[in-house]
């Protein structure tokens, strides 16, 4: 079965078994007690910087722009909506070893893991090629992730929701968006909010959160899509 992840990988492991952790989550271990293996925490320790390294070594190399631009870039390539999307292109999903409970939840909580498994897949390829290490997950960083770099940068997706809908609604049609509550609901330890983004008096979106701050932002998420910025 792992075999045919590691072909979508383009990663041909010498010890299967270290995919095999990169896949596994701690909660499996809990309903396993006689799992040979550990769970994949060590090795996304290791991809997270094997990956911060590899990105940043290409955009030092590739571009001239000041430090902030390109740690914002960076960020954009790294965090863990981006890599939780390329996780789920390369179908790592079908291959999460986790509890049950975990299996059930299709949500952020699973965007989270795979984020998390697409780091330790990362340096379970460095352990695992030894001298080729950091050469191999280099091609697949560069296969995988920094190939989203020019999308990145003509939809200004280095900027968070807020600000891209706030300078684009300016420079498209002179007006600064704003947000209004729509709703709130639930008890105070489990709050979700309603927020309405809003240019002028027309409702462009709605986007739901646990804070106000993170309606705004789904609503902001939503109203680019709407409006096609």
């Amino acid at each position: 079965m792992l075999e045919d992840l590691e072909k979508k990988l383009g990663v041909k492991f010498n010890n299967i078994e270290l995919l095999q952790q990169a896949v596994t989550h701690r909660s499996y271990l809990n309903e396993h007690r006689g799992y040979k293996l550990e769970h994949n925490e060590r090795l996304e320790f290791l991809g997270d910087a094997v990956l911060e390294l590899v990105v940043t070594e290409y955009l030092y190399k590739n571009y001239p722009n000041p430090e902030g631009e390109l740690t914002n870039w960076r960020a954009a390539l790294v965090n863990g909506e981006m890599l939780a999307k390329i996780a789920g292109r390369l179908g790592v999903e079908d291959y999460l070893m986790m509890s049950r409970g975990e299996t059930k939840d299709k949500g952020r909580a699973r965007q989270y893991l795979l984020a998390n498994a697409f780091e330790s897949i990362t340096g379970a390829i460095y352990l695992d090629q030894g001298e080729k290490g950091y050469d191999k997950c280099r091609d697949f960083i560069m296969k995988n992730v920094v190939c989203e770099l020019p999308e990145i940068i003509k939809h200004k997706l280095y900027m968070d929701p807020k600000s891209r809908f706030q300078e684009v609604a300016q420079d498209r049609v002179g007006v600064t968006p704003n947000y209004r509550v729509m709703s709130e609901s639930g008890p105070d330890h489990d709050k979700k909010f309603v927020v309405g983004i809003y240019l002028d008096e027309e409702l462009v979106a709605e986007g739901e959160g646990q804070s106000k701050q993170e309606a705004q932002r789904s609503a902001a998420e939503k109203g680019l899509e709407v409006k096609g910025w």
